[in-house]
């Protein structure tokens, strides 16, 4: 006679992962929200709870990957919104705020370094001076061609 089993019961709070979930935390990235504004969302993981899943899921990885590269694209149509602002102007001197053009600024500059972080062959200031053909030219070979150059012009 053989004892009947029991079901285990899984231990800890019962999780809330599902492709809709991934797909709103996509998508709210993409549009440009951070993760951390994202979970402090109401029916939201924690933070912590979304790099388990990100461990834990290739498919969710690559998901996200991809709704950061987004993100970074986001990121540069917002500098040129913030750019095309008009800040306001000073009532008393008829000049621009000078604290609002340094908060439009400050709003530019973050955001230009997070993209470039995020998709750094795009907005990185990183110069490229590979050639074509996938070999190097040394930077001193490129400064004497270049000081070569207009040297045979003069």
């Amino acid at each position: 006679m053989t004892k009947p089993t029991k079901e285990k019961k899984k231990i800890g709070r019962p999780s809330i992962y599902t492709h809709d979930l991934r797909e709103r935390i996509c998508s709210q990235i993409a549009d440009g929200m951070s993760l951390r504004k994202i979970c402090l969302q109401k029916d939201m993981p924690t933070v912590g709870t979304v790099c388990l899943w990100l461990a834990e899921d290739r498919e969710f990885s690559e998901q996200y990957a991809r709704a950061r590269e987004a993100q970074a694209e986001t990121m540069a149509d917002e500098i040129l919104d913030i750019a095309d602002e008009i800040p306001p102007m000073n009532p008393t001197t008829g000049a621009y705020d000078s604290g609002a053009v340094n908060h439009q600024r400050l709003r530019i500059d973050s955001r230009k370094w997070v993209a470039s972080k995020l998709k750094p062959k795009k907005y990185g200031d990183r110069l490229d001076l590979s050639s074509t053909d996938g070999t190097m030219t040394p930077p001193s070979k490129i400064l004497v061609e270049f000081v070569g150059s207009d040297r045979a012009k003069a």
